[in-house]
């Protein structure tokens, strides 16, 4: 995939959606730039998990995995689903999961 080609004559309406695009990836990039955020999302690749399960593989306090659960669901990147007392969380769509990809290659796998 290539990366578009600025120009000085590109219309209004082109740059106007580059700005777009801009202002919802740097919002993500935001949103999975803690690494509590992050490690939610890692364990959530492989599958919808409960808040207690989370807290549990994280090692974490209910308030603070619920705080990043909030911020996460905030920014449309994991969905909740309630069964009796328990809640679920699971990735909304594959972006989380694309870029947990490039980041493992990037910083966790062996060369």
């Amino acid at each position: 995939m290539a990366l578009p080609k600025f120009s000085a004559d590109m219309a209004e309406d082109e740059l106007d959606k580059m700005v777009d695009n801009a202002t919802t990836a740097s919002n993500f990039l935001k949103a999975i730039s803690h690494e509590g955020r992050l490690m939610i999302l890692c364990h959530l690749v492989t599958g919808e998990k409960t808040v207690t399960e989370l807290e549990d593989l994280l090692s974490a306090r209910q308030a603070a995995v619920s705080q990043q659960l909030s911020r996460l669901r905030l920014e449309g990147l994991v969905i909740p689903r309630r069964d009796g007392k328990a809640i679920y969380y699971r990735l909304a769509d594959e972006r989380p999961r694309r870029i947990l990809e490039v980041v493992y290659d990037l910083f966790c796998a062996e060369n």
